[in-house]
This record gives C-alpha cells, sequence and structure tokens, in this order.
C-alpha cells in the first residue's frame, strides 16, 4: 500500500510502498476515501524538517535538552546513535481522513464492514491508503454527510475544543486572530453559537471568506476597520474572548489581544504562535490566558486514546471522540460548511507534488484535500506491497491470541507452579548450523532500543543476514528495513516465525507481548533472543517453560547486558575468586520517565522495575556465580525509592536501590562489591578501581560508556552458529525472573520471598 512520509534528516517527502497495517484488537482497519492536509501544522512540520540541524535545534529547544540529558546519562556515543536513528527516519504526515471500514478489530461491536467514520490522531489518520485506527479516534459518519466533507472532522474538533475553552454565550462578541483552516472553523462554530465574530487576517481572500460564513467583519490586523467594528459591537468595551489561532514569530498577535479585550475577558491559544505577553496590558485587564490542547481531553493520554477507556461523561462532557461526534452532527446539520473551505481536491498519486506547491506558495489554499483510489483487484496478492481492494482482499494478521490457560500450565507443570519439568526438556542444545557460515536473523519489533543498541551492531556484520523484520506499524518496519538492509519487511509476526531458513528471532518489542512471542518463537524451532523482561507474571513465565518442554528448543537468551560488559568483566577478573561471602551495593539512579511514556503502563506492560529490575539482578548473579535464594522489597511513601535485599546460597547479600527522584546529572549506576578484604567500585560502565593492601587500580579500558551489548550479540550469535550452550544458562533466567517479579509480591506481603527454580 501507499504511504506520505517524511524524513526529518533531509526533508526528502515520499510515496513509499509499505506493508498494510494489522488489525488489532480494540480497534478497525480503514481504507481512506480522503484525507485532510493541515495547511497550518503539516507545512510547519514540512518546512522544519528541510531546516539545518542548527535550525532544527532553534525551532526544539525541548528536544536538544533531552539529547544533553541522555549524554549525562548514556554516554555521548549511544546518544549518538540515538539521535541519529531518530532523525534518519521516515515520518508519517497527515491527522484527519474519512475512510471505510474494511475489518474490525476484537472488541468493537459500534461499528461494522462498510460503515463510514471520521478518524483522527497522527499515529492512526495518516496520509495513507489504510490505517489501523482504535476505538476512541473513530465515529461514524451519518449518510447525510460527504466522505470529502467528513475527513474535516478532526480539525473541527481542534476548533471546537478552542471554543469550548473560551466558554462563549449567547450574545458575545469575539475576535478570531488568524483565519487559516482552524480560524475559519472556529469563527463558524461561534457564529452558530450566536456569538458575533470580527476575524483579523492580512489576507483579503481569507477575510472575505470568512465574511462569506458568517462573521461580522474581517480585515488586516493594521486595519482601523477591526478597531472600529469591535468598538461599535462592544460599545468600547471589548470583545469577551479573543482566539489565537496564528502562527509564526510575530508578537503581534498577543499584543493586538490585549488592546482589543474587555476587561477580565478571555485570550485562548489554539495555534503555535509567540506568547511575549505584554504584563501591564495584560495585568491591567487581568485577562485570563489558557490553552487549548488540541481535539480535547484524552488527547496524548494511551490509555483513553490506545486502550479504549473512555471517561465518565458526568465527569468529562467532552472528550475528544464526543468533539468529534459532535462536529461530525454540525456537518450533517449544515450548521457548520467546510465545502466552501476546500480550495484544491488532488489525487494521492500527486501528494509530494501537492506538498511542494504548497511549500513553495505556488499553490495557496486554506483547505486541501487527497482523494484515494478506487482500488482494483490485483492478480494475486502475493508479497507486502500487495494492492487492497475489498475486505474480501485483506489479509487475516498473524496476531495470535494470548496462550490459553492450558498452554500456560504445558506438560507436566500443572499443578507444580514452577515445579515442573520446564528446565529438562528434550534440548537443543548442541544443535548448530551445520557449517553454515552465516546466522539468519529475523525481529520482531524495531523501536528506538533496537534500532540504536541493537541493529548498529548487526548490520555490518559478515556473519549475519537480516532477513524479516516484523512490526505493528508499517513505517516501522519500513524504516528498518531501509535503514539496517533487512530483505523483507512485514506487519504480520507469522512470516518471521514460519519462515523455515530463519536461525534467531530477536524479540523487542513492549513488554507485554515478550513471553507469548517468545514461546510461538520457541515452539517454531528458532533460538530466541527476548529484551528483558522475560514474563511479567509466574503464568507468563510457565508458557515460556511449557514452550521449552513442549518443543524441545531451549535455546534462549534474555538481553541482560551488563555482565557481558568490557570494563565489568575485566574488574571481576582483576577482583579473583572469592573466599567468603560479598555485600553488593547498586545504586541506580533511574529518573523519572516522560510523560506520556508507554514504561509507566503498569496494568498492561506491568511496573518499572519489573520491566528493568532484571538487569541489575542478573549483574549480582553474575558477580556473585549465584542465583538469588530470596527477595525482601520495600518502598518509600513518594513511590521514587525502591529499596531490594537479594540473598545468595553462601551468605552473600546484596541491595539494590532503585531511584526515580535523584538528579539527572548523577551517574545512573553505581556499583560496589566488598569482600575478603577488597572492594570493587564500578561507576556508569565509564571507570572501575579495586581496592585492596592499601591500594587501588583501575582496569584500562578504551574509552567510552559499553554496557555490553555488542559483546552479548557475539555471544549468542556463536552459540547459535556453532551449537554452544547458551551464554545465560536457562535455570539463571528463570532465577532472575523469579527475583524480579518477587519484588511486588514482597511489597504486597510486606516479607521476604523465597526463590526456588525448577530443576
Amino acid at each position: 500500500m501507499k504511504h506520505l512520509v517524511q524524513n526529518y534528516k533531509s526533508g526528502e517527502l515520499a510515496l513509499l510502498d509499505v506493508s498494510p497495517p494489522a488489525c488489532k484488537a480494540g480497534g478497525v482497519l480503514v481504507r481512506t476515501l480522503y484525507s485532510l492536509i493541515s495547511t497550518g501544522t503539516e507545512l510547519m512540520k514540512v518546512s522544519e524538517a528541510g531546516m539545518s540541524l542548527l535550525g532544527k535545534a532553534r525551532a526544539r529547544p525541548d528536544q536538544v535538552a533531552k539529547v544533553a540529558a541522555s549524554v549525562t546519562t548514556n554516554g555521548l556515543a549511544a546518544t549518538y546513535r540515538k539521535v541519529t536513528n531518530r532523525l534518519d527516519s521516515y515520518t508519517p504526515l497527515g491527522y484527519s481522513l474519512c475512510g471505510e471500514v474494511v475489518e474490525v478489530g476484537a472488541g468493537v461491536d459500534d461499528v461494522v464492514v462498510g460503515d463510514l467514520v471520521a478518524c483522527a490522531g497522527n499515529e492512526h489518520a495518516l496520509h495513507s491508503e489504510l490505517n489501523w485506527v482504535p476505538r476512541n479516534l473513530y465515529v461514524r459518519v451519518p449518510s447525510e454527510v460527504e466522505p470529502s466533507h467528513a475527513a474535516f472532522a478532526t480539525v473541527g474538533a481542534i476548533a471546537m475544543q478552542g471554543v469550548r475553552r473560551g466558554e462563549p454565550r449567547l450574545g458575545d462578541v469575539a475576535l478570531v486572530i488568524g483565519l487559516g483552516l482552524i480560524g475559519q472553523l472556529v469563527a463558524q462554530l461561534l457564529t452558530a453559537s450566536g456569538v458575533r465574530v470580527v476575524g483579523v487576517d492580512p489576507d483579503p481572500v481569507r477575510c472575505e471568506l470568512a465574511e462569506a460564513l458568517g462573521a461580522v467583519m474581517c480585515a488586516a490586523p493594521e486595519s482601523q476597520l477591526v478597531d472600529a467594528a469591535v468598538a461599535e459591537l462592544t460599545d468600547g468595551h471589548g470583545v469577551d474572548q479573543v482566539y489565537l489561532a496564528a502562527g509564526g514569530g510575530s508578537n503581534q498577535p498577543v499584543e493586538l489581544a490585549a488592546r482589543l479585550s474587555r476587561d477580565r475577558g478571555t485570550v485562548v491559544d489554539i495555534g503555535k504562535c509567540r506568547l511575549d505577553l505584554p504584563w501591564n496590558a495584560y495585568y491591567e485587564k487581568e485577562l485570563d490566558v489558557r490553552f487549548s490542547r488540541s481535539y480535547g481531553p484524552g488527547r496524548y493520554d494511551p490509555e483513553y486514546e490506545l486502550e479504549g477507556r473512555d471517561y465518565p461523561i458526568g465527569y468529562v462532557r467532552w472528550t475528544e471522540r464526543r468533539n468529534l461526534s459532535c462536529f461530525v452532527d454540525l456537518l450533517a446539520r449544515g450548521s457548520v460548511d467546510v465545502g466552501s473551505l476546500v480550495s484544491h481536491v488532488a489525487e494521492f498519486a500527486d501528494a509530494v507534488d501537492t506538498y511542494r506547491r504548497l511549500s513553495e506558495g505556488e499553490l495557496k489554499a486554506v483547505a486541501v484535500l487527497f482523494r484515494y483510489p478506487t482500488p482494483t483487484y490485483p492478480a494475486s496478492a502475493t508479497g507486502n506491497t500487495a494492492a487492497f481492494v475489498s475486505t474480501a482482499s485483506l489479509p487475516r494478521h498473524g496476531h495470535a491470541k494470548l496462550l490459553s490457560e492450558k498452554d500456560l500450565r504445558g506438560k507436566g507443570l500443572h499443578g507444580k507452579g514452577l515445579h515442573g519439568k520446564g528446565l529438562h526438556g528434550k534440548g537443543l542444545h548442541g544443535k548448530g548450523l551445520h557449517g553454515k557460515d552465516t546466522v539468519r536473523v529475523a525481529f520482531i519489533g524495531a523501536g528506538n532500543y533496537a534500532c540504536s543498541m541493537l541493529l548498529p551492531h548487526l548490520r555490518d556484520r559478515q556473519d549475519v543476514r537480516l532477513s524479516t523484520v516484523a512490526t505493528t506499524t508499517a513505517l516501522s518496519a519500513a524504516n528498518a528495513e531501509r535503514k539496517f538492509g533487512f530483505e523483507a519487511s512485514s506487519t504480520d509476526v507469522a512470516d518471521v516465525l514460519t519462515d523455515p531458513d530463519v536461525d534467531a528471532v530477536f524479540v523487542v518489542t513492549r513488554h507485554s507481548s515478550h513471553a507469548e512471542l517468545v514461546g510461538r518463537a520457541l515452539r517454531a524451532g528458532k533460538a530466541v533472543f527476548v529484551e528483558k523482561p522475560l514474563a511479567l507474571s509466574e503464568d507468563e513465565l510457565r508458557g515460556v517453560l511449557a514452550a521449552v518442554e513442549e518443543s524441545g528448543n531451549d535455546r534462549l537468551q534474555v538481553g541482560f547486558n551488563r555482565r557481558f560488559a568490557p570494563l565489568l568483566r575485566k574488574a571481576k577478573g582483576r577482583f579473583g575468586r572469592r573466599v567468603g561471602p560479598a555485600t553488593v551495593r547498586y545504586l541506580v539512579n533511574a529518573g523519572r520517565l516522560e510523560q506520556g511514556s508507554w514504561y509507566s503502563r503498569q496494568h498492561t506492560e506491568g511496573s518499572r522495575f519489573a520491566g528493568e529490575g532484571g538487569h541489575f539482578i542478573d549483574t549480582v548473579s553474575w558477580l556473585l556465580d549465584a542465583d538469588p535464594i530470596s527477595v525482601y522489597a520495600c518502598a518509600d511513601q513518594g513511590n521514587t525509592g525502591l529499596q531490594v535485599l537479594l540473598r545468595y546460597p553462601d551468605g552473600s547479600t546484596a541491595a539494590i536501590t532503585y531511584a526515580t527522584g535523584g538528579a539527572a546529572s548523577f551517574p545512573k549506576e553505581t556499583l560496589d562489591v566488598v569482600a575478603d578484604g577488597k572492594v570493587l567500585r564500578l561507576d556508569d560502565f565509564a571507570s572501575a578501581q579495586l581496592y585492596a593492601r592499601r591500594r587501588s587500580t583501575s582496569p584500562r579500558l578504551p574509552k567510552g560508556r559499553d554496557k555490553g551489548q555488542r559483546a552479548q550479540l557475539d555471544a549468542f550469535l556463536d552459540a547459535v552458529r556453532t551449537g554452544a550452550a547458551m551464554p545465560i544458562p536457562l535455570a539463571s533466567l528463570v532465577s532472575t525472573t523469579l527475583a524480579t517479579l518477587a519484588v511486588n509480591s514482597s511489597l504486597t506481603s510486606a516479607g521476604p520471598v523465597g526463590i526456588e527454580v525448577p530443576r
């Protein structure tokens, strides 16, 4: 299918052939009929992508600050790979469309195949022939509404939310500054609400259009006509509300707002304009400045947008979905005219040229629509880029159901908890590639970690062939295919698991899917590398062990890379063999999560420690050459600090402090090992010191912070190729997983939790 994208590094626009998106539970697959270009927001994004790196930095100082913080935490090399990966990627365009439902995901019962829907979201309502759209980001379109008009629903919801923030009342007078697409819709919505509107825009054509659609008077900002109209309509008091729908770097809009507002009036910022508020003017009138956040309540909340959790109407009357529905209803009743705003309808095949004409000013427009072709039946629907023509032609994607209770129990695990035969199986230990020099690798998932920390180490290896990359979204798969040289990309996991030539599968998806995908890959006979965690519950861990037992395949590695860090390995060797028990102190200065991070979705992705804590437990266990036998945990009242105490068979103990409230300037990980009259000190994998006999020595290693990603990949690939044992024994992986899960159990019971691993 065709997908319009832009490379943020080069500014290149392209229509890519990509795999169709999968139809996941909780949403629908939509064939696009019309999508709307936001001539403000999208052209700003296109313009920004064409800037130099310095220009991009000036345009996004918030991102520059994040990069600086990442350098402090992760080091220059890792940050460079991360930033380069993000910049040199195709990103989607578009966020407002109308289309036909062609497939309905599990749990959706409010639409059926063939329904017309208006869709929203800059990750879901894209300029693309097919889009997967979650439940709260689409609404049904009544038969009275033209599909081309319904494509305006998202920008209509943005305008509507801005109007709601102003709280206009019947008979009010409002000033709308900026009569682009959003401003035109704001003016119409206010007029429909019984508000008299004065508009401001330097373009006389836009002023005439707004007047034709109901505004009392519109003129350029420097025109005295605006002042005169406001004075006449308000008896000289000033307008009740000002709606800022303008963009650009001029401070004129906020100054004009102050001058023409009444005492204690309201100023609502809808667009992205400069806001250097003149203090005296705003203070003397005690103006109420408000911001309007996109489509309405629910925006940027992943539980609302992605998981379909609605807000109770008694508490939140107008959510973003209700705003969408309300705007479509206004279209159906003829209360809003969007047809007059359409300056141009372009064929989707001409999308790149249309953006060029808009950017260069050749095409003057308030609103531009893309019209999508009526699909035709292909001779055959083979390959990932086949055209989709109807519901019948849509493939059934490989998103398997979660393992059933019976699957999780496995053969011989029923009633035995984790004390069955899960670690014995027939095993594939010793099964190498029979003389093959090249390991054929496939990836499930290609997020930022995979693309910055794993794939760069695999891309140029002569002994590795990157076969297929499968991701939830077609664009992320296409990006990985382009940047790292995969032979194919897909949105169907089955394309990876059923390929008989794939030797090893990397599972680098979100935490909640790890255990299921590992089980499927093991049953498919693949060697598996999975990023931490292996499982989020004991039930999920049972499922993995059942897969090992049933398939006889124990070729599994979890991405516990720190034990492979060159500095730590050299320091451990310098420390030497222990005689007595050790005391370990491990401080993890984890820092706060960014707002909206999927790591914070505990109900689906587990606690933050459940997702990340295995790293630190595994590191300690490797240093002590043993697995823990008990776990005790406690947390502070504000949940900014977690203390985990591990006991080991020889009497050694380890205290892991996982803190989220520390300073970003402090190293992320510091580790001390005390035993036999010696102390080993590790500072964030950048330096280490060994103190013994009144002397201290520092292992010499190449400069830079190396947490062992490359070395762990070397070890894993060597085991796959030769048939040697996996770098980390399966029993140790299970023990670390159980210990990580036991942290939450200990917090709940307020007591120690014993760890028993099936042997």
